[in-house]
């Protein structure tokens, strides 16, 4: 499989040793999937950052926020009969999971959408409370009159869902709660309402009947949602053949609303495609990319932390332009070129 994207050349734009960890005691492990936006002139970044303890000889550690908001660290020996510590991202103790590292949001800012650094004044987004006791993940940001909609991955012991929080600043911030219930993930709002509605992109997930799908939902306020719907699944054989979901917002087309997705194969491989949907109704999809656009195939996005994979939730358009931000192998941040005229020559609208 080829792609269709320019590398920037000075990839990864940042990695863990580019971040002060937040909390003495705790290393950065991961950074990844960064949300993007324009604000004050500059390109912003609200990037996932994932933190555990330095590793012990025979002891897996890591931490936890309590509901209080502080952190606990648990320690388990690797030789514990109830420990089952072979995947890199959860393990599972005493028939519990639990994620391996826990997950803040930090903001960074850039003048040439190149270097990147923390600027004063603006201040981590951590978990709140207990549906976010293991953390924040893989923020998406949407810009609707003058107001920036930031949907994220809420984790805990209850479960996966969609945290909603609210800004105008970047310093204060409204939090919504629980937007979508677990177990859901890859929310998108479009950056325009639909015939006087908000709408977003989400995938809920079933382990039994069902599979990993992207569905559309509406809103009258941009707090509460209904009216889902499957709109993309997966496609048996194909790279996306695992699981989908959305990337960044929507980008509205003379030919509809274009959305850059991601897809996963048996194999854990994660690619990018893309997807069309009816500009006035946006729940008919029209066209989608039969081949991915983007493949994991540079060194920084086959080895890492968890290799094989891009995955994005952030671009900036510009005329012809779509620069997208994306996390590779679970570990770095990178950017790329897409052709937006190229990628609607890829559709494919026979397929439905």
């Amino acid at each position: 499989m080829n792609d269709i994207v320019k590398r920037f050349p000075a990839n990864p734009l940042l990695s863990p040793k580019d971040l002060k960890a937040s909390a003495e005691g705790l290393e950065i492990t991961c950074l990844l999937n960064p949300g993007v936006f324009r604000f004050q002139n500059k390109t912003w970044l609200i990037v996932r950052v994932a933190e555990r303890p330095a590793q012990k000889e025979n002891i897996i550690s890591f931490p936890v926020l309590t509901e209080t908001g502080g952190t606990q660290i648990i320690e388990i020996k690797k030789d514990d009969p109830e420990l089952d510590a072979s995947d890199a991202r959860v393990i599972n103790y005493k028939g519990v999971d639990y994620l391996t590292t826990l997950s803040h949001l930090r903001l960074l800012c850039s003048d040439d959408g190149v270097q990147f650094y923390e600027p004063e004044g603006y201040t981590p987004l951590v978990g709140e409370g207990m549906l976010q006791t293991f953390g924040i993940e893989d923020c998406r940001v949407a810009l609707l009159e003058n107001i920036y909609y930031l949907t994220f991955t809420a984790v805990s012991g209850n479960g996966v869902g969609v945290g909603l929080r609210t800004t105008v600043n970047w310093k204060d911030f409204t939090s919504h709660g629980m937007m979508l219930p677990p177990h859901n993930k890859d929310c998108a709002i479009f950056e325009e309402k639909i015939n006087g509605l908000f709408y977003a992109l989400h995938r809920p997930s079933s382990v039994d009947i069902g599979g990993n799908y992207i569905w559309i939902t509406s809103s009258p306020d941009g707090v509460h949602w209904g009216n889902h719907q499957c709109i993309i699944k997966t496609r048996e054989g194909a790279w996306d053949s695992k699981r989908v979901g959305a990337g960044a917002a929507p980008i509205k087309t003379d030919k509809g609303w274009l959305a850059i997705y991601h897809g996963a194969n048996e194999k854990h491989q994660y690619c990018l495609g893309a997807f069309l949907m009816d500009t006035n109704d946006p729940s008919k999809v029209i066209a989608r990319t039969e081949e991915p656009v983007m493949v994991p195939t540079a060194t920084y996005e086959t080895s890492g932390f968890f290799g094989n994979v891009v995955f994005t939730n952030g671009h900036i358009v510009d005329g012809d332009t779509i620069t997208v931000y994306y996390g590779a192998a679970d570990e770095f941040v990178c950017a790329a070129h897409f052709s937006l005229k190229e990628i609607l020559s890829l559709l494919k609208f026979n397929h439905v």
